[in-house]
């Protein structure tokens, strides 16, 4: 692993603190070529944790809040009439960025949710007929509010199976956020003075190490009984996609790769399937009315899967 990485993570767990496991799901995903969906309640630092990344990558930022009336045009771009040169222009959206914050989407319709599709599954972006690519490096990472349903619009299933990840982020421990009040009440928390760890160039050299991560024929059965069990135990309604074991295998390398080791271990693919599945599954009407989470039956899904050596 770089010293870069390695780096880039302390800096990481100093800035945002009491999400150690998060912050390291989240920089899989974004080595693994992969998108985010962060889902919290208000104040626990979502928005705060995408900046601080985006910093430390050294990257292009921009952040869109999504609101109701938000409309496709505002995201992609558009083509007007210049009326001085007496032709059409196209002036490109926010879309065109490395890193792109997508905060709380579910507070805007799924016609304008939509106009993410095309380029988060093939990084380019089709403006009146006109197809744009986007850069190498281009990840989506989106908040939503799990506890306000007035003025908010689901995710559709196509649009939250682009995300390789979903993530939960929780309150920190009792000790971890009296740091955080210490730092803010004595002026310790500026984020804006997060200094670049990585280029571009690098990033990309990183991703293709990834791509050499040993993926053993053992652990590729392994995370194919996971997913398949997704579709064959009465507790999910709707199973697992092939894309999700895609998403598992890509992130399983990441994770081996920022845990110093050159091939993916059984662990590796435990510790990324549920924020890999979690939003891509559907529970049985019969077990949400037992009050059981995903998250648990999850954990039970895996747990009832041989290990191999």
């Amino acid at each position: 692993m770089k010293p870069e990485i390695t780096s880039l993570m302390e800096k990481f767990e100093e800035r945002i603190v009491g999400q150690g496991t998060n912050l390291k799901l989240l920089l899989s995903s974004v080595l693994a070529g992969g998108h985010v969906l962060i889902e919290g309640v208000p104040g626990t630092g979502k928005t705060q944790m995408v900046k601080t990344l985006s910093r430390l990558l050294g990257g292009s930022f921009n952040r869109i809040q999504f609101t109701p009336d938000l409309l496709p045009s505002d995201i992609t771009g558009s083509t007007i009439y210049n009326m001085k040169d007496s032709s059409f222009q196209t002036i490109k959206g926010p879309i065109f960025t490395n890193v792109l914050l997508a905060d709380e989407i579910n507070r805007t319709p799924a016609k304008t949710q939509a106009a993410l599709l095309e380029a988060m599954e093939e990084k380019q972006v089709t403006i009146q007929g006109e197809t744009y690519p986007l850069e190498d490096v281009f990840f989506v990472v989106a908040t939503q509010n799990p506890i306000e349903f007035e003025g908010t619009y689901p995710l559709p299933e196509a649009q939250q199976d682009r995300f390789l990840f979903k993530l939960d982020i929780d309150f920190p421990s009792f000790e971890e956020e009296k740091s955080v009040l210490r730092q803010v009440i004595e002026n310790h928390a500026d984020r804006s003075d997060v200094e670049s760890v990585l280029d571009m160039e690098t990033f990309l050299t990183i991703r293709r190490e990834i791509e050499e991560v040993t993926l053993s024929d053992s652990v590729l059965d392994y995370i194919m009984q996971i997913v398949r069990k997704t579709r064959e135990t009465e507790s999910i309604r709707f199973g697992a996609s092939t894309r999700a074991a895609i998403s598992i295998g890509k992130a399983g390398r990441a994770w081996a790769y920022l845990s110093g080791r050159d091939y993916v271990t059984p662990d590796d693919i435990k510790m990324v399937a549920r924020p890999a599945l979690r939003h891509r599954v559907q529970l049985s009407p019969h077990v949400e009315l037992e009050g059981l989470t995903i998250d648990q039956v999850i954990q039970e899904l895996i747990g009832s899967i041989t290990v191999p050596r």
